[in-house]
């Protein structure tokens, strides 16, 4: 079966909590985006967060959206691909929430989400 994806945003490392919330405000005035801040990151609008401090990923993450996770999990399982099974993230029902593909991918790490496409 293939699973639908769709981008949910981009993650970028940053050096610090100051060069977060400089790169978050450029990239918001760029593409009149919202800022917004969050407890580890600084956002420019939905399609960029800013790690204020490095996180996985040379460059940082690309996060994707699917709605059916533990569907998606399987299929890219299959295909070979395996997961950071330190990375997962659980609802309160149990229920896989989030995880990060293992390696990286032109320098970014894959982190996938559980949320309708």
């Amino acid at each position: 079966m293939n699973h639908k994806f769709a981008l949910e945003h981009v993650g970028i490392n940053c050096a610090n909590p100051q060069e977060a919330a400089d790169l978050a405000q450029l990239l918001s005035t760029l593409f009149n985006l919202n800022p917004r801040h969050g407890n580890k990151s600084e956002f420019g609008g939905d399609y960029f967060e800013c790690m204020k401090t490095p996180f996985l990923g040379t460059n940082g993450h690309i996060a994707m959206r699917t709605d059916d996770l533990d569907g998606a999990v399987e299929e890219l399982k299959q295909k070979g691909y395996s997961f950071r099974m330190e990375t997962a993230a659980y609802t309160d029902d149990g229920k896989l929430k989030n995880i990060y593909l293992d390696g990286e991918f032109g320098g970014f790490a894959i982190h996938i989400l559980n949320k309708p496409v």
